[in-house]
């Protein structure tokens, strides 16, 4: 029998697009003969819509966009409309929901709280792991407590930011120096950051990035190698080959780079020792651990010329786009992409059924 996957998508998220382009490379990915695939577009503003059952990959973004709306089983849906419609005919069955979201409302717990209280299997990461990976300060913190290296930091709300600017430019020269660079605390995909070589220059990248988060953090710039390795698994992870991000023509691994001109090397696996690559497999684990991770994450390292390894954040819905990483990491590993969304799916269900074992009487 046939398993019946939800694919959720778009997003009320800055992260929409590239939200909407995982969506079209799994779709291309999924084997329709092992899987029914039932699509669930949320728009920008947040409206859901439930379409009927794919028959086929979609062929580009512009299609997505409309699968849920095409077709006499589609649903228009807000998200706490989405929980009744579950128990309609046509989305009643799913075994599996596969959040294909990035950023807020999405990536950063919200959505699945929501699948947790309707007792959902869902592919990735749980309330706390989403909820604190998405948000950059908690996420270092809990690495802090851990023991785990990292780039000195400081973070700022909007209200301080309001309230005396001045002082808040002085802790960060204080603190870190230049360069540094400017991130909003809960987003992903490079939107919103800005690097920093002088006062004038931050002044700017606060402004930029407060317009997407209230809670902004602040990094030290270090001169180092971007090293990134995949992580796949529940309670015993496990770590892909190591892969390298050399961006061609600019100064940092931005949203244009990512996702739009190509102009990024991607040197996998990276050329580092076996030694350096063992200890970057056992931070990895231990920040997994750390936040309780399931499902996948993507690891991301700085390694300095002297050989120390420093932890950036964790992704804990790495991108499945042509031009994403983790998908590379593990097709370089040995995994396919078709395997790796089948063994998602049913690290997904072996987590589920896991939940199931807890009591809830006493």
């Amino acid at each position: 029998m046939k398993m019946r996957l939800g694919l959720l998508y778009g997003g009320k998220s800055a992260e929409h697009k590239v939200s909407l382009q995982t969506a079209l490379a799994v779709t291309k990915a999924l084997d329709f003969n092992k899987f029914d695939i039932f699509p669930v577009y949320i728009t920008v503003e947040g409206q859901w819509i439930a379409g009927k059952q794919l028959t086929g990959p979609a062929q580009s973004v512009e299609e997505l966009k409309l699968l849920g709306g095409n077709g006499e089983d589609s649903m228009s849906l807000t998200a706490g409309m989405f929980a009744p419609a579950v128990s309609e005919e046509s989305t009643k069955s799913f075994d599996v929901i596969f959040p294909l979201l990035h950023g807020p409302n999405g990536e950063d717990g919200t959505v699945q709280g929501m699948l947790e209280l309707l007792n959902l299997p869902y592919v990735g990461n749980g309330v706390l792991a989403s909820s604190a990976g998405m948000d950059k300060v908690i996420m270092k913190n809990i690495f802090a407590q851990a023991g785990v290296p990292q780039v000195d930091y400081v973070w700022f709300t909007r209200k301080e930011w309001q309230k005396d600017a001045e002082q808040a430019y002085a802790k960060v020269e204080e603190k870190l120096g230049y360069p540094c660079f400017v991130k909003p605390a809960n987003l992903g995909s490079s939107v919103g950051i800005s690097k920093c070589t002088s006062k004038e220059e931050l002044d700017k990248a606060f402004a930029e990035a407060f317009q997407f988060d209230r809670k902004i953090i602040v990094e030290e710039g270090v001169t180092a190698r971007e090293i990134e390795v995949g992580v796949l698994g529940n309670d015993d992870p496990q770590c892909s080959v190591a892969g390298e991000i050399v961006p061609m023509d600019v100064d940092f691994y931005d949203y244009k780079a990512k996702y739009e001109d190509g102009t990024t090397g991607l040197v996998i696996p990276a050329e580092i020792p076996e030694a350096k690559y063992e200890e970057l497999k056992e931070l990895a684990i231990k920040c997994y651990q750390a936040l309780d991770c399931s499902g996948l994450v993507r690891a991301d390292f700085f390694l300095t010329a002297d050989g120390k390894l420093l932890m950036n954040e964790v992704n804990t819905m790495p991108g499945f786009t042509p031009f994403s990483m983790f998908p590379l990491l593990w097709q370089h590993t040995g995994v396919e992409y078709p395997q790796l969304i089948e063994k998602l799916v049913n690290l997904a269900i072996e987590r589920h059924e896991e939940k199931q074992q807890i009591k809830h009487s006493f």
